[in-house]
């Protein structure tokens, strides 16, 4: 197999691995999204899924990517809100060109440095759950074999979420993505609290969480509750994963 290939496998072997022991939601989403991102190179990604309130934010792989998914979310406009409504992608969308489709949404997105965006939905058979956004800040079409792989991605998320609420044996998908939301509004106040005591960007705090979560085979959400509970302070995070968050945004699948 040639490096991508070899990429391929091991991310679904990671996915499938992630999906079957002491499952965390926004993990599992957070893992996703940098994986599309590698898969992609230059877009940014997020994931939401749908609950009482209509659409949730859930997942981003940058925090420009989570303020213009929290914008979308506000204006009830763009391509996740489309994806979601017809339950089909939305592919090489030009926001230079989208005033008329999302009046509100394009020229904010726009303004954050995105020129392109696609949304492929979460579905399964006739089931809906949410959708995956991919805003690029150049003017990169997708190509066939792209959007096929993200697809997929799509389709492994969805059978992850779906999966974890039959083992749990919740009807209502309501419950587990009030549950997930709570987890995310953890791991948003941890995060400053890492940023703003170890002066690093939000991103950065994001990764140092994350990386402190599986070297100490912790879950995410777990790890944020203490930062936030004070159990654990943002100077007990493993002080190499500064430097190991900086070294995987570079290592990118050629």
């Amino acid at each position: 197999m040639d490096s991508r290939d070899e990429w391929l496998a091991r991310t679904f072997v990671e996915l499938a691995d992630t999906l079957v022991a002491d499952f965390d939601l926004i993990e599992f989403l957070s893992m996703l999204a940098d994986r599309c991102v590698e898969l992609l190179s230059s877009a940014e990604v997020g994931l939401a899924l749908v609950g009482p309130r209509g659409l949730q934010m859930m997942a981003s792989s940058s925090e420009r990517m989570r303020v213009t998914e929290l914008m979308e979310v506000q204006l009830e406009e763009g391509p996740c809100f489309e994806c979601y409504r017809i339950g089909l992608p939305v592919l090489n969308q030009r926001l230079a060109s989208a005033d008329g489709r999302w009046p509100r949404f394009a020229p904010r997105a726009r303004e954050s440095g995105f020129q392109t965006v696609h949304a492929v939905p979460l579905r399964l058979r006739d089931e809906v759950i949410g959708a995956m956004n991919v805003f690029d800040a150049s003017l990169h079409e997708m190509t066939h074999r792209e959007s096929n792989l993200l697809r997929a991605f799509a389709d492994v998320a969805t059978i992850g979420i779906l999966q974890e609420r039959t083992v749990k044996q919740q009807s209502d998908l309501s419950i587990q993505l009030q549950g997930a939301l709570n987890s995310r509004i953890a791991v948003e106040q941890a995060k400053g609290i890492v940023a703003e005591r170890l002066k690093v960007d939000m991103d950065t705090a994001f990764g140092m969480i994350r990386t402190h979560a599986r070297n100490h085979g912790t879950r995410l959400s777990a790890v944020a509750d203490a930062l936030v509970r004070g159990s654990l302070s943002a100077a007990e995070l493993d002080p190499l994963s500064k430097v190991r968050h900086a070294e995987r945004q570079g290592d990118l699948p050629d």
